[in-house]
């Protein structure tokens, strides 16, 4: 057993509480890397199927957590037990799919991913017109619109992935390389069924996406989830998918047109053109409506009980592929089975405190949230139906693939520079003697890829942090110079399994920094905000915005 002891000395920052509370006790506590380790295992066991929502890997996972809570004697917030219902409902796309654009004939996972989120048992789609919409961006902040003047009504959109920013990242526009929330795939679908289109077709590109065509194989076919409520909405476009570069490029060519040349005009200034073909679609889809579940446990504080502290980690992963040859399970043992043991961790810390009468003044709730992979499912729904109200939660901390590289010197908040929370980690991170660094490849868009991103854009302060770039010595550099070749291409991906020889040492630094963040603002009196500038700043401004 590895363990990490913080030191017991806390720099307390200027809104102090007012009932004062032993502040090293709060803090003298021990990470258990066998239970940690334990929990990892277990949770991305062949056994749980690779926790997909509504299956029986859910139904283990349900369990397992809400045993591990009320071991800890944490409170179920609606009274009978630590589960809040997440309507959704499960759209099967059949796997023999007619697609056609243009002249093309096209084979289904190798050429092109299609899903319809409709309850709809029979899609078909006929010439529709294919047009191109450059990033498919419409932000009158930016004084950018890719529909300008343009009637979807019937066509089929063709989209850029990321937004004009990672093209030319020295324009100034957008947010440079770094992704705004125009560049990701959910947006892009968002807009152009507010726009009216029949359908949207994201054009894959793996550096601009930051991952390859395999992520979106594993991810996008079979069963996709959606909230009910989301699902209802008759604007959506019909049919929504990706196609690679490669098709893509022939699609263009096939156009008299050449696809680089025309990315490029799209980067410059908002475009879009007919492509002067159509496509046809076909394909049988299934719907069938069920619940799943957040589990939602609470630490009551002891004066202000009424503040919330969130902790999230999503439970879920992508399950099983029947149709896949050999192994089948998506295990998702980084992803995210061991954000959700940290979660588990952490709490038993602050438990085992409150059991020896060391509570904090605020509350402290974890959830483990359901569909994240679907698209941020369960942090969606808990954000628009709260257990505990909005306006009393003061900030949320967010687990998602801890470090299994070992110690580093430095620590990594995604989207760093956004808000007031993110000084109690540097804080902490002193007594660490460790640096706050931003994620070193922003274009990949990761603040806006995980539940947290639910939160932030309510206005609550949220922050996804942990692991580093730098490794804390020699010898863990090439440690982690073979994990990761051990791990190549296994983000959603059957090899993301647990491994015992994972160095989990940096994780539980991290932990620890969590820890120390949440037992400070825990009890204090302070309401951290958004930075003037950022995308949150009018929900909840920083205390004063003139100095930022």
């Amino acid at each position: 057993m590895r363990n990490i002891v913080s030191a017991c000395a806390l720099v307390v920052l200027s809104a102090c509480s007012q009932h004062p509370t032993n502040l090293n006790d709060i803090t003298d506590v021990t990470f258990d890397e066998a239970r940690f380790r334990q929990d990892i295992k277990i949770l991305s066991s062949d056994e749980f199927e690779g926790r997909a929502p509504t299956t029986k890997g859910e139904a283990l996972t349900l369990a397992y957590l809400s045993d591990a809570f009320a071991a800890m004697g944490l409170e179920k917030p609606n009274g009978k037990d630590y589960l809040q219902a997440v309507p959704m409902v499960t759209y099967t796309p059949s796997a023999q799919q007619q697609i056609q654009l243009g002249e093309m004939p096209l084979t289904y996972r190798q050429d092109v991913v299609m899903t319809s989120r409709h309850d709809i048992a029979t899609i078909d789609i006929s010439n529709a017109p294919l047009v191109f919409v450059g990033y498919g961006i419409n932000a009158p902040e930016y004084q950018w619109n890719d529909y300008q003047d343009l009637d979807m009504t019937g066509k089929i959109a063709v989209i850029l992935v990321n937004d004009p920013g990672f093209a030319l990242p020295n324009s100034g526009k957008f947010n440079g390389k770094a992704m705004t929330y125009y560049g990701r795939w959910s947006y892009k679908f968002e807009e152009a069924s507010r726009q009216g289109a029949l359908g949207a077709i994201i054009i894959h590109d793996t550096k601009p996406a930051s991952y390859p065509w395999s992520v979106v194989e594993n991810s996008w076919t079979g069963a996709q989830q959606d909230l009910v409520s989301s699902s209802q909405s008759h604007k959506r476009v019909q049919v929504e998918g990706w196609i690679t570069y490669d098709i893509a490029n022939k699609l263009f060519n096939n156009a008299g047109l050449s696809l680089a040349t025309i990315a490029d005009r799209a980067a410059a200034s908002p475009i879009h053109l007919s492509l002067n073909q159509n496509a046809s679609i076909a394909f049988t889809n299934q719907a069938e409506y069920s619940n799943s579940y957040n589990v939602v446990a609470t630490l009551p504080g002891q004066a202000r009980a009424d503040e919330q502290i969130l902790f999230t980690a999503h439970w879920d992963h992508i399950g099983i592929d029947p149709n896949k040859e050999g192994d089948q399970i998506y295990n998702g043992a980084l992803d995210n089975a061991s954000g959700t043991a940290g979660i588990l961790e952490i709490a038993r810390q602050f438990a085992n405190q409150a059991s020896q009468g060391n509570r904090l003044e605020r509350s402290l709730t974890f959830i483990a949230t359901t569909g994240e992979e679907q698209g941020l499912l369960g942090s969606r729904y808990y954000a628009d139906t709260p257990l505990y109200p909005l306006d009393k939660t003061v900030a949320v901390f967010n687990l998602d693939s801890t470090n299994v590289y070992g110690r580093t010197s430095d620590y990594t908040i995604i989207g760093k520079g956004k808000s007031e929370l993110e000084e109690y980690l540097i804080d902490a991170l002193k007594r660490q003697n460790r640096t706050a660094v931003a994620e070193n490849r922003p274009e990949a868009g990761g603040f806006f890829r995980s539940d947290h991103f639910s939160f932030a854009k309510k206005g609550i302060p949220a922050v996804f942090a942990g692991g580093g770039n730098e490794p804390i010595d020699e010898a863990t550099a090439q440690y982690k110079v073979t994990m990761q070749q051990k791990m190549k291409g296994c983000y959603h991906n059957v090899c993301d399994e647990y491994r015992s020889d994972w160095d989990l040492s940096g994780a539980l630094e991290d932990l620890d920094i969590f820890y120390q963040a949440a037992a400070t603002l825990g009890n204090n009196n302070d309401w951290p905000g958004y930075y003037k500038g950022t995308e949150f700043n009018l929900l909840r401004p920083a205390k004063d915005d003139s100095n930022n």
